[in-house]
């Protein structure tokens, strides 16, 4: 870690640039902006100043213009600042070399989320996920240095090689410790697998929360499952999933998954260390894609989460759930605003619903909660069943385990017909339970 939070000391004074080397194109300088200070405010730094820098050719030692380079280390110095953080990726090489030059420590924007993550971590598995995560990105950031630590010379005669050199040792310590890890890790997914296996047993429908960091996921788990989970304006104030089993209606219980938030240019290697946090996304029954409705980049936010599921899609070799794409923060917009939204993301192809909703307020969950079912039992058949009315506990049950789409009464014969959705288990269940009414039952 780059700060020591468990000492009581003075902030770390940090000041950050972010680059924009020939892709300025789609970039809204002024929210990155606002991203990288709320990134490194996210680890109780503080931030002195945030800028955007127009590279037009990359200097590969160092990354910037020398010129450039000169601006940014008397701005640290004005600042007084500890830290720099360049909200972009740098070699190892250019790492090593701007610390050199500038004398503070420097950091990427890889290290930059390393260092959140290893803030927010919790849980064994994600405190394993994240050393896991921070142990490849240090591997990666070995450069050969101090050629006086070499251990020994290999052979014999003026033109043999050094031996084993500090960089190797380190190198094999850490492959070492990493393969440790990474065992551990199997062996979270092992167990999450055999707890994953138990809700299929089950049959409970898994319904999972991804987004953007910061779309306000934590708040809606909260007001959709009545929990109480940490929920801060703050990227990524969720690491750990978390998963609470919550009823959408008297017949469809359901589990409840809050993830970890994406984020623009997400270090490949961080999304296969956090693979078994996120497979419980993508192995969901419905994914709700929660988006910062209030935000102007929400269309860059969509397409970054949207490139992310299709990384996973990949990496896990299975297809994306049904996605219900959830509007939140809709009581911050304007009627007007709110319209144009509406108009916007229904204009589109029309194969997804649009929710929008308020989970800070209660606004549209109602009408949130019907399109989960509508989702859950998208597969589920329409049967009618005719039963005599005084068979009170079978229509209970029918009406527990079901969605009753129509009922009607014969006073003739004194008999109920219900047009009613089933699941495969259910119709199931309801003949084995009451096989003298297996008879009455009609596909529709």
């Amino acid at each position: 870690m780059i700060i020591d939070h468990t000492k009581d000391q003075e902030p770390v004074r940090a000041g950050a640039i972010i680059p924009l080397i020939g892709r300025s194109a789609g970039v809204n300088q002024v929210l990155r902006e606002d991203e990288t200070r709320g990134l490194i405010e996210s680890l109780d730094a503080e931030c002195t100043f945030v800028e955007t820098l127009n590279i037009r050719l990359v200097n590969s030692g160092q990354l910037f213009g020398s010129g450039q380079l000169d601006s940014i280390k008397q701005k640290l110095t004005d600042n007084d600042c500890q830290l720099f953080v360049v909200d972009g990726v740098l070699t190892p090489i250019q790492q090593r070399n701007l610390e050199t030059a500038l004398q503070v420590k420097v950091i990427d924007r890889t290290g930059l989320i390393l260092e959140i993550f290893g803030l927010r971590a919790r849980t064994k598995a994600g405190r394993l996920q994240v050393e896991t995560a921070r142990l490849a990105y240090e591997r990666s950031r070995l450069v050969r240095t101090w050629t006086h630590l070499e251990r020994q010379r290999g052979g014999s005669g003026f033109i043999s090689g050094p031996g084993e050199t500090q960089i190797e040792a380190d190198r094999r310590m850490l492959d070492n410790t990493l393969l440790r890890l990474r065992g551990q890790l199997k062996e979270v997914e092992r167990t999450r697998r055999v707890q994953r296996s138990g809700r299929q047993h089950k049959e409970t429908p898994i319904v999972a929360l991804v987004g953007y960091t910061n779309a306000g996921k934590s708040t809606l788990f909260n007001r959709l499952s009545g929990s109480r989970v940490f929920a801060k304006d703050m990227p990524f104030a969720t690491l750990d999933p978390t998963i609470r089993q919550m009823k959408l209606d008297n017949a469809t219980e359901i589990a409840l998954v809050d993830t970890v938030g994406f984020i623009t240019d997400l270090p490949t290697s961080l999304i296969e260390s956090f693979k078994a946090t996120l497979e419980e996304s993508m192995l969901a029954d419905v994914l709700l894609h929660v988006h910062d409705a209030s935000s102007p980049d929400a269309d860059l936010q969509e397409a970054e989460v949207d490139s992310i599921l299709e990384d996973l899609e990949e990496l896990m070799d299975v297809d994306s759930p049904p996605v219900i794409h959830v509007w939140n923060k809709c009581d911050v917009l304007s009627e007007d605003e709110l319209d144009v939204l509406k108009s916007s993301v229904q204009s589109g192809d029309g194969t997804e619903p649009h929710m929008f909703v308020s989970a800070l307020s209660g606004e549209g969950m109602e009408t949130l909660l019907d399109e989960i079912k509508l989702q859950l039992h998208r597969h589920n058949k329409v049967y009618v069943i005719e039963l005599p009315e005084t068979e009170g506990k079978a229509i209970s049950w029918l009406h527990a385990h079901g969605q009753i789409q129509g009922q009607t009464s014969d006073n003739s014969n004194s008999t109920i017909s219900l047009s009613v959705s089933l699941s495969d288990k259910s119709l199931g269940q309801f003949r084995h339970l009451f096989p003298e009414h297996g008879n009455r039952i009609q596909s529709r």
